[in-house]
């Protein structure tokens, strides 16, 4: 595996590359970074040369400057720029949650970069008609935040969007996902005090995206949650159907073997009829 760092206006952008073959960048969303698709990526190595990075303000892409209210556009220019220095145009590309914005913005600005894009559980909640109560939401989230702190937050929002809380460090865990999970607590912050709210109020342009290569994703086992009703939302608005993928919300590591089938299959079909 190799890993470098790229710096990027206001960051330096931590990437992992294994593999070899056509490219296929793996954009995380929330409190992710790279150690997250660990175990895909190393599935997947052997059929293209695999990209993961830490997302601006998380885990080891740190920021280069103040701290302060973060947008999809941002995190798209990184997985642009990454994609140019690594010389991996055009690519495959796989988003995940807030990874799944990001790569629409990457696809619908930056089209030539980008070969297929697999959409999975967008939290596009601007496409909603109820958007307005779900800001009101978040505002709220955001001030117990600064009142009560992460956790309280933290479980006020889980609820809410219907995601399981990802677990402690606990002393029984191997030395790698204890270290793995420390940096995404850690993380919480960023995304609680600068992500959160800004995030998602952003609005595909679906005009660009309609006939572009892209398919929506939902996880067989994530149940009737907010994130099916963004993931609806958006393949409505591009006139698709969803695709069904192995597992949860996180399903791309807790299923990690079926998800990577499934996934090099769907991008060997970008396209899914529409219906």
């Amino acid at each position: 595996m190799e890993t470098g760092t790229l710096n990027v206006p206001g960051a330096d952008i931590y990437y992992e590359v294994r593999g070899s073959g056509p490219a296929l960048l793996l954009i995380n969303g929330g409190d992710g970074d790279a150690a997250l698709f660990g175990p895909l990526a190393t599935l997947l190595a052997g059929r293209f040369k695999v990209i993961t990075y830490d997302p601006r303000g998380n885990s080891r892409s740190r920021l280069t400057g103040e701290p302060g209210e973060q947008r999809i556009g941002e995190h798209a220019d990184d997985a642009h720029l990454l994609l140019r220095a690594l010389d991996a145009e055009p690519a495959y590309v796989f988003g995940t949650s807030y990874g799944g914005m990001v790569g629409m913005d990457l696809l619908a600005r930056h089209p030539a970069q980008v070969r297929a894009l697999v959409a999975h559980e967008p939290f596009v909640i601007e496409l909603l008609p109820d958007a307005g109560r779900w800001h009101a939401r978040f505002q709220e989230v955001y001030e117990i935040y600064r009142r009560e702190g992460a956790d309280t937050a933290l479980r006020m929002f889980s609820a809410d969007v219907g995601v399981d809380l990802p677990p402690e460090p606990s002393e029984g865990l191997p030395a790698p996902v204890r270290e793995m999970l420390d940096r995404v607590r850690a993380n919480l912050d960023t995304v609680l005090a600068y992500e959160l709210r800004s995030f998602v109020r952003f609005r595909p342009d679906l005009d660009a995206l309609r006939d572009a290569p892209i398919v929506v994703a939902f996880g067989a086992e994530s149940g009737e949650t907010l994130l099916r009703r963004t993931t609806e939302a958006v393949a409505e608005g591009l006139g698709r159907r969803i695709v069904e993928v192995p597992g949860g919300h996180v399903g791309f590591l807790t299923n990690a073997g079926e998800f990577a089938k499934t996934l090099g299959d769907v991008l060997g079909d970008p396209v899914p009829p529409k219906g």
